[in-house]
């Protein structure tokens, strides 16, 4: 087994790996790369691999940085499987579909902007870049996924398969287990995936492993502990009620999948026990909305608290001053009114979509409140928000932030570096090296160390394209 990896080193964006067992080549994920525009656009739209020399992929999980590059390589000439839980197919295709939509409508929406500047200035450049991939693109990607159950094994070549493992992060997210049976003896690399936390709302908690020989980890917070996840609540609160009292508008960039649902549900929770002001609540992402759907779908995936109002006969994703909104009219409307709401929207990690229109109307007035309530990568708009740097750029154009920034870590659902390593445990003697990914250095270096430490394995952060023989 030769393992190379290609994304989701050093940085936590972007993930992909590559497997090659005896010329079977498989992919373990193909996310989008996030970060600085030009890099962006070059990582993703080239392959360091010809896509029509891919056997197959394995899917994580949903979420765009681990699935949104498959249209391109799709477009690029792969047509084999892609293996994924059944939730996370169910979630791949509206999501799929929702990011070529909205890079369509942000580079008509630029190169509108540049049309105008152009009349004003004949020698403005064009800064119009085109979509990575089309809605089309996303149609021929959708039919090669392939529903694999957790914990069923599913061949990838002869001798050569794989199991999924609830891995707790969203609904549908495995961690894999890959298995070579070839040349007379049996190897086991572990991928992780990104590995959830036990105790947050919707999201059943990670399975434990089998035994492997390898494993390949995720680091987001590898350097990082968490507060107790009760201490949401009482913050959601304390923000909402704050920014109502002064007469702003809360803005909050959220994930579709999973955090979006989280949030939801704890303001229904709190919604019923009247510890918030009686403000619309407003979901603006058509994704959202068709993912909220897939979440009713798949209510065996849910924990207990989301099963309390399932057993009561209430929908957790709906109350009476909750509203859905899915057409641009309903959401350009939201910039209209003059009194307190929340709006939630995506993306998560504010790159593109109608949280942009959102901050760009609000960002300049310091009656409002910026939620973040995730992870933000190096170099994205969400990060320049947390870092609370004075001038932000949206759609080219220099916004003051004046709006307050409120960052909320505690609903991550990243592991910390205790969970991580206690997710471990079970199969941690059975290894033989680690690899660690999906993290920023100084994450991925303080849980290789935590792991050294505690488990006293070798370790290893990879570079970009570097290999390694599993035997």
């Amino acid at each position: 087994m030769k393992l190379t990896f290609w994304g989701a080193v050093q940085t936590v964006t972007g993930s992909m790996h590559e497997l090659r067992v005896n010329g079977t080549r498989c992919l373990l994920d193909c996310g989008m790369f996030q970060g600085h525009r030009k890099e962006a656009r070059e990582r993703n739209s080239d392959f360091p691999f010809r896509p029509d020399h891919i056997d197959a992929v394995v899917l994580s999980h949903a979420h765009i940085d681990h699935s949104g590059n498959l249209p391109t390589l799709v477009k690029n000439g792969f047509s084999g499987p892609i293996y994924a839980t059944p939730a996370t197919v169910d979630l791949c295709a509206p999501m799929l579909r929702d990011s070529a939509h909205i890079q369509e409508k942000d580079a008509e929406f630029v190169a509108k902007r540049f049309h105008r500047r152009k009349a004003l200035d004949p020698n403005a450049t064009d800064g119009a870049v085109p979509p990575l991939y089309s809605s089309e693109d996303a149609e021929a990607t959708i039919p090669l996924f392939r529903p694999v159950p957790v914990a069923a094994e599913q061949e990838l070549a002869p001798g050569l398969s794989y199991r999924p493992y609830d891995a707790g992060h969203i609904l549908g997210s495995s961690a894999v287990v890959v298995t070579n049976r070839t040349g007379g003896k049996e190897i086991r690399l572990a991928f992780s995936g990104d590995v959830g936390r036990a105790g947050l709302p919707i999201t059943r908690d990670p399975d434990a492993l089998p035994p492997a020989d390898y494993l390949i980890i995720e680091s987001t917070y590898g350097g990082r502990l968490h507060k107790d996840p009760g201490v949401v609540a009482n913050k959601l609160v304390n923000v909402i009620n704050r920014t109502c009292a002064r007469g702003g508008k809360i803005i909050v960039p959220a994930f579709a999948v999973g955090r979006t649902q989280q949030l939801v549900l704890m303001l229904h929770e709190l919604s019923d026990q009247q510890r918030i002001p009686n403000i619309p609540i407003f979901v603006d992402s058509p994704l959202a909305v068709e993912i909220t759907e897939v979440f009713r779908k798949h209510a065996e995936l849910y924990d207990e608290e989301a099963n309390q109002f399932v057993n009561l006969g209430e929908d957790p994703f709906g109350f009476k001053r909750l509203r859905y909104i899915r057409n641009v009219g309903e959401s350009k409307a939201l910039n209209d009114l003059r009194i307190p709401f929340i709006v939630i929207s995506a993306s998560g990690m504010c790159e593109a979509g109608r949280i942009l229109h959102h901050l760009r109307n609000n960002i300049e007035d310091s009656r409002n409140t910026i939620l973040i309530t995730g992870f933000q990568a190096e170099n994205t708009l969400g990060r320049k928000l947390v870092d609370k740097l004075p001038e932000v750029s949206i759609f080219g154009e220099p916004m003051r932030l004046r709006a307050e920034v409120e960052t909320i870590n505690e609903l991550s659902g990243h592991a910390d570096q205790r969970e991580l390593l206690d997710w471990m445990k079970p199969f941690a003697k059975s290894l033989r090296r680690v690899f660690i990914v999906h993290g920023e250095p100084v994450q991925a270096t303080a849980l290789s160390k935590a792991i050294q430490d505690r488990y006293s394995l070798d370790v290893v952060i990879p570079t970009r394209g570097q290999s390694f023989d599993l035997v």
